[in-house]
């Protein structure tokens, strides 16, 4: 038998300045894609995030009304540790997002005022790697991501975002998602691992809830073993990956 190919990963595109993240809840671009955050901002370029909720029923333990406000306070600092200062909200229910016209538009609107020529989002198919379901935000969060990069470019989608001084922004060249099961590109995560550790560490009230292990311990080992696995098709080199499309 012959052994399976292993299909490399490209290099991500470099020609860009501005990126916008828009993902469902706190912590979703920590788990996914910090590392990748990190080197850009490194780099000069200018990234901001725009997160559908506070991810306020996501601690048992603790009721919305306390849980919102301290993990969108964790999100920010998380976002401070790999060079991200703007970090919005866009107030959608957690755990019942809805796709539909309502999010794309709030999602263009974001476009809209953030001008990106990169947009990054998570996972929106229905499983992670054909193993494990995936939450209906990250789906619902995703797919208006990926519809939303165009009707931010169309004067007459949302006409009404004109009228409030948003102007259609047709300058979105790549939407790429992290956590895909059929990844094309990647970026070197070398430069910017260990402060993708700290930035997910900021999460602590979250990470303490969902397991017994020592924080930095599951923070490290987790992103180590995914950035690692990625860099198998990376030259060996630790990497995140997305999957990219273009515009």
């Amino acid at each position: 038998m012959t052994e399976p190919t292993i299909t490399p990963l490209q290099p991500m595109p470099d020609d860009w300045q501005r990126a916008l993240a828009v993902v469902a809840h706190p912590d979703d671009l920590e788990y996914g894609c910090s590392a990748a955050i990190a080197a850009w901002t490194g780099a000069g370029r200018e990234i901001a995030y725009v997160l559908a909720t506070r991810g306020e029923a996501g601690i048992d333990t603790l009721e919305p009304a306390r849980c919102g406000p301290l993990r969108e306070r964790e999100q920010r600092a998380s976002a401070a540790v790999v060079g991200v200062s703007v970090v919005e909200f866009l107030d959608h229910e957690d755990g019942v997002i809805e796709y539909g016209t309502a999010l794309r538009r709030d999602i263009a609107a974001a476009v809209r005022r953030h001008r990106p020529e990169l947009v990054i989002t998570l996972n929106h198919r229905d499983t992670w790697g054909g193993v494990a379901w995936n939450t209906p935000d990250h789906v619902a969060v995703g797919r208006a991501t990926l519809d939303a990069a165009a009707d931010a470019g169309n004067r007459w989608i949302f006409p009404d975002l004109a009228e409030q001084g948003l102007e259609p922004w047709n300058g979105v060249r790549w939407v790429a998602v992290a956590g895909s099961s059929t990844p094309t590109h990647a970026v070197d995560a070398t430069a910017g691992l260990e402060r993708a550790v700290r930035s997910l560490l900021e999460h602590r009230t979250y990470i303490e809830a969902l397991t017994d292990e020592d924080p930095e311990t599951y923070v490290r080992g987790f992103l180590t073993r995914h950035a690692e696995a990625t860099g198998e098709r990376f030259g060996g080199r630790p990497a995140v990956a997305f999957k990219l499309f273009s515009r």
